[in-house]
């Protein structure tokens, strides 16, 4: 065996295979392997490193020019009241209440049995001139006894003297883009001037029109006036806690840059107002992706309206609690985008009535970085490519890509959540293993395939989780106890399973034979994972 020591075993001679004995074998194996990973293997991943690494330092740009936005906002105190007029609404002596813009509230509802009345009530206490209000329930539920709850609701609030219009459809075509489409065909509404998006769960302060409104009426150029969410369960349990971390970035910076640089960012699809000739003239409600709030603010600005996002003007909602629904609306978030970038990047480069920036920056910053970069990169780097460097020591990541970089990202993220900082590690493996779906969805959208259109409306607990430590709604402990086998049963997620697994073996390898101690972070990403997969993250509400 000593003349082929550096040959593969499909270049060995077959009679000299019938005649090796374990020891030959196990050396003609390594030399094999030997072969395989510096010709095949070293070559491929160094390429992916590169790429990889090429993503990493596009997403680190755009984080520091982000930050650098935000530190100049602060320091010079560019607030929107101060870059657009803002005179609060007074009431004319004369003229009473004709002076105030008349305003549409919609609110968009499917079997919410646990949010209804909290949404409802917010909505109806908004301190607007009653005369100069319209409340609209677009109630889409297919529960019957849901749907008699909230017209019961509706009723209450207009026999107190609230305009309140409860409105249903025959069916859930476009589902809530859908729905406030029709919404917006009833005769009534040609009245209107602005329109208010409430989800089901938002509840807005009573002055949230008194807030928002004036900046249409001095600034006719405004298309979109946005708020912040504040939500009101981010302490509930660790998985709302990283949530927060995540979507705390996207209200007080990427939002907040969009806004005071380009006037363009993308409408959150509630807590927002509208006015409707910019809703209009954009071509309405469409509902080609599962992101029609996007979709209609892109096309809005490419009709030349400005948006505004206001973060002082908080909006109270909640963040799905159940990891369940916290997969299928980051589905939803990852797929979406990446679809509606396939269908408009072309209207987007021949648009006229934008400048040449605006385009790059909706182009290159608000999708590719942040809508495809920024989850390819994550999930492939991160959990791919890194945990399979562990068998090809040729392959070498350069400190600066693998420490430096992803340290200066996480901190500039979970900087805007100072309480949470010291969360900042579970919020990195957490959003690794989240990548895996959100990279999943990403290519669904961009080859406009399998679950393209899937819609599954985020599940509110509302009081829900109170009422299940009550002992009294629980009907004995036996049928608890079957109720959490047949839970535990459907909480299994065998993708997570099989990637933490893999995960897993190459950390026991690097433990045992590597010289970089990727174990240190490879051991706890497959943990990640592996908590994951069996479920063991969110709210577990019983049966």
């Amino acid at each position: 065996m000593d003349s082929f020591p550096l040959l593969p075993v499909s270049f060995v001679p077959e009679t000299v295979l019938l005649h090796l004995t374990k020891d030959d074998v196990i050396r003609v194996l390594g030399v094999t392997w030997n072969f395989v990973r510096s010709s095949v293997l070293a070559p491929f991943l160094n390429v992916c490193v590169i790429v990889c690494l090429t993503m990493s330092i596009m997403l680190f740009i755009e984080r520091v020019y982000m930050g650098v936005v935000i530190l100049c906002v602060k320091l010079f105190g560019r607030k929107p009241e101060k870059r657009y007029k803002f005179e609060t609404i007074q009431v004319d002596v004369e003229k009473g209440h004709s002076n105030y813009p008349m305003v549409l509230v919609q609110i968009p509802m499917y079997n919410e049995r646990e949010v209804y009345k909290l949404s409802i009530g917010a909505a109806c206490g908004l301190s607007w001139p009653s005369d100069r209000v319209i409340i609209q329930v677009l109630d889409d539920s297919t529960d019957p006894i849901i749907k008699d709850l909230v017209e019961l609701e509706c009723q209450k609030w207009a026999n107190k003297g609230v305009n309140i219009k409860y409105e249903i459809r025959d069916n859930r075509n476009g589902y809530k883009a859908g729905a406030l489409k029709q919404g917006l065909k009833h005769s009534y509404v040609e009245e209107c001037d602005l329109v208010a998006i409430l989800d089901a769960d938002f509840q807005p302060d009573p002055d949230f029109l008194e807030k928002t409104v004036p900046y249409f009426v001095h600034n006719p150029e405004i298309g979109l006036v946005q708020a912040r969410w504040k939500f009101v369960n981010a302490n509930e349990c660790i998985l709302t806690r990283v949530q927060e971390m995540s979507l705390n970035y996207h209200f007080r910076v990427e939002q907040e840059v969009g806004s005071s640089t380009y006037a363009f960012f993308g409408f959150n699809g509630t807590a927002g107002v509208w006015r409707l000739s910019a809703l209009n003239e954009a071509g309405g409600w469409n509902d080609r992706t599962t992101v029609e709030d996007m979709d209609l603010a892109i096309r809005a600005s490419l009709k030349g309206w400005k948006f505004v996002y206001v973060g002082d003007i908080k909006v109270k909602n909640e963040l799905p609690s159940t990891f369940k629904a916290f997969r299928f609306q980051q589905h939803r978030w990852s797929c979406g985008p990446a679809n509606l970038f396939k269908k408009m990047v072309m209207e987007i480069i021949k648009n006229e009535r934008v400048n040449l920036w605006k385009k790059l920056y909706v182009i290159y910053s608000f999708f590719f970085v942040r809508k495809i970069v920024a989850h390819l990169s994550t999930f492939f780097f991160y959990c791919v490519i890194i945990p399979a460097t562990v068998f090809v020591p040729e392959v070498v990541i350069p400190k600066w890509g693998l420490v430096y970089i992803p340290s200066i990202i996480s901190i500039l993220n979970a900087i805007e959540t100072p309480r949470s900082f010291y969360l900042v590690f579970n919020w990195i493996l957490f959003e690794n293993v989240m990548s895996m779906h959100r990279t999943k969805g990403t290519f669904i959208g961009l080859l406009d395939a399998g679950r393209v259109n899937e819609w599954v409306v985020t599940e509110k607990l509302g009081d829900a989780l109170l009422k299940s430590k009550d002992p009294s709604t629980h009907a004995t402990r036996e049928s608890f106890k079957k109720s959490r086998m047949t839970r535990f049963r459907e909480r299994i997620y065998p993708l997570e399973l099989w990637v933490g697994l893999y995960i897993f073996i190459c950390a026991s390898y690097d433990l045992a034979f590597g010289k970089y101690w990727y174990f240190l972070y490879l051991f706890g990403q497959a943990i990640a994972f592996f908590i994951t997969g069996f479920g063991y993250i969110g709210t577990q509400i019983p049966n």
